[in-house]
């Protein structure tokens, strides 16, 4: 798997961060600057997290299961992505005063980030330089997080639902790539 596909996966899996920094962004009132990178640095931080505990469970597996481990990859991510194209059909945002409450962003944090844990299990499956991947899904979930906070802030929750089924797209579109170059269909 390329940086890029990988980069992909970091976008996919960051729209449900994305979704939850815009729902953030709506209460921001005061010291945006700061609570905005608070928020993104939470998320990216478990998102950057959870795929490297998923590929260090993995790692267990991986070997006896390597026959199969692209239809793992692909039902995983299908499974995520379907999901996150689920969820895109709440409308609602849970709004908080401005202030940042830790424990909350916490949850919310490692709530955003528990479908990364099992795509970090694919990636063992996969044999992804785990670090790269990390770095690469923090930096993007980062950097998309902090961009929700703002359009959340800007123009509400509008753009939510949209983020969340692209981002299943993606995920979907990934898993479906990897299964099909495994099967030897298509080169990549």
């Amino acid at each position: 798997m390329n940086l890029v596909s990988v980069f992909l996966i970091g976008v996919g899996l960051s729209m449900d961060a994305f979704a939850a920094a815009i729902c953030k962004g709506l209460s921001i009132k005061r010291n945006f600057l700061k609570k905005s990178f608070v928020i993104s640095l939470f998320f990216g931080f478990f998102q950057a997290l959870m795929p490297y505990i998923g590929y260090l469970l993995g790692s267990i597996f991986a070997e006896k299961l390597q026959a199969v481990d692209h239809w793992i990859a692909f039902v995983l991510l299908s499974i995520i992505g379907v999901n996150m194209i689920r969820e895109s059909r709440d409308k609602t945002c849970e709004f908080e005063e401005d202030r940042l409450d830790l424990k909350n962003l916490l949850m919310l944090s490692i709530a955003t980030s528990i479908d990364a844990l099992a795509v970090g299990v694919s990636f063992a499956f996969l044999k992804i330089k785990i670090f790269i991947a990390v770095l690469a899904i923090g930096l993007t979930t980062f950097l998309i997080s902090f961009l929700g906070v703002r359009i959340g802030r800007v123009f509400g929750i509008a753009l939510k639902d949209k983020a969340q089924v692209a981002g299943g797209l993606i995920l979907i579109l990934l898993g479906l790539k990897i299964l099909v170059e495994h099967l030897g269909l298509l080169a990549f």
